[in-house]
């Protein structure tokens, strides 16, 4: 690291996390109302900043591409007219949710007459470190502020540009409505030192650090972070075929759950077919991934069946591929196909298509993943879809929040206990 970047994170990462404290303080007490008209103005400067937004985010992908991306990633950085409204009224959604903050969430009453109640509060400060994705700094500084919380952004170097542009914009939706700026901040540099820095808490201003990015990043994060992380990791979704599905159904539920988009966290990675109707069902279903332009690894019986497709490894079985490749393997029955995804599975999102109800049962209730599903793409895997205006991530541990984490899931609690002059004996 150069004397320049070391200066930057002795001074100024420091400086941002002082700013953030005190901006999370007033957070706390700022009305709904407030909060959102600033999340409405934001919006609004989203749109009138379009240009701006394209021209860096083409400065971006131009960059990309010397860079020999994969056409999946450079999808995630690509935005467009109608990707930049779909932020605008992704931020605009937010503001229509429920205050999460001073929610009642339990009260109780002792016998020695304390009035005992829990109520939801921000975290605080909320340091997230992503890659690709430009949208997620609208997503990411929008849930923080609707939820209460200052956040110090820290996107991938191949979108800083567009990061940067769209930053500009909630700026100045907070400048309009009187907030700190210093609610919503994105960390400048792209020397990986800064991330180091975010880990180690900047001097105890960060409360919380959620990663979203590839495996690599989040194995760093957690392996390097000194304050609690809310990870993120991989999507290795399944999507099962049973015996008794509908095919027209399975066959608009795989192509959709693989196609749509392969670069989201929520693409299927893996087809498991019931073996009895693999001829019947499974050729058809494998023949329009085909001729979408995906490609097939299978297991034996699928190799014999289908004629250009590869023979998976358990390599492939265990691998998120963000990209049109998808490993299919036959099983037989709820059970085995249950066993395959806890063997190799990321219990991130997996579905089961099926007209039996007794099965499906079986396959929600035996899963321990984040998200389970009947009869719906895997694609669905999503704040936005779920009602939430937008997430930060999926989270797929078992502490604090599971699945798509939205405004409810960025806030903790304390108990406010009210009492008129108890002793304890």
């Amino acid at each position: 690291m150069n004397s320049a970047a070391e200066s930057f994170v002795d001074t100024d990462l420091l400086a941002a996390g002082v700013a953030a404290r005190r901006a999370a303080a007033q957070l706390r007490e700022t009305s709904r109302e407030t909060k959102d008209a600033a999340l409405h103005a934001m919006a609004a400067a989203i749109r009138v900043h379009a240009t701006h937004i394209l021209q860096a985010n083409a400065e971006d992908i131009a960059a990309a591409k010397t860079q020999n991306i994969s056409g999946s990633m450079l999808d995630r950085l690509v935005l467009d007219g109608s990707r930049i409204e779909a932020m605008a009224a992704g931020v605009e959604a937010i503001a229509e949710l429920a205050d999460p903050v001073g929610r009642e969430l339990a009260r109780w009453t002792r016998p020695n007459g304390l009035d005992i109640a829990r109520v939801a509060t921000p975290i605080g400060v909320i340091g997230i470190i992503y890659e690709s994705r430009p949208n997620v700094t609208a997503d990411a500084g929008a849930l923080c502020l609707k939820s209460g919380n200052a956040v110090i952004l820290r996107g991938g170097s191949d979108a800083a540009r567009s990061s940067a542009a769209i930053h500009a914009a909630l700026v100045a939706g907070l400048r309009e409505t009187q907030l700190p700026e210093a609610a919503i901040q994105l960390i400048a540099t792209t020397d990986r030192a800064a991330v180091g820095a975010m880990l180690k808490g900047l001097d105890g201003a960060i409360d919380l650090i959620i990663p979203r990015g590839g495996k690599n990043l989040v194995a760093r994060i957690c392996e390097e972070a000194r304050v609690p992380v809310l990870a993120h990791l991989e999507g290795i979704c399944h999507v099962y075929v049973h015996a008794k599905a509908d095919l027209a159904m399975a066959r608009a539920i795989v192509l959709n759950a693989k196609m749509r988009r392969t670069g989201v966290c929520g693409a299927a990675e893996t087809l498991l077919i019931d073996r009895a109707i693999l001829e019947s069902h499974g050729m058809a279903i494998l023949r329009d991934l085909q001729n979408a332009g995906c490609e097939i690894r299978g297991d034996e019986n699928v190799c014999a069946g289908l004629a250009a497709v590869k023979p998976a490894t358990d390599d492939d079985w265990r691998t998120e591929y963000l990209d049109a490749i998808i490993a299919v393997k036959t099983v037989d029955g709820v059970e085995d196909a249950v066993r395959h995804i806890d063997t190799f599975g990321s219990h991130h999102t997996e579905a089961i298509v099926t007209e039996d109800a007794a099965a499906a049962a079986q396959f929600l209730e035996s899963l321990d993943s984040a998200i389970v599903m009947w009869n719906a793409s895997t694609q669905f895997a999503d704040g936005g879809e779920f009602g939430m205006g937008a997430e930060i991530g999926i989270g797929t541990g078992k502490l604090h929040a599971r699945g798509p984490v939205g405004v409810e899931q960025l806030t903790t609690f304390k108990y406010i206990v009210r009492g008129n002059g108890q002793t304890r004996p």
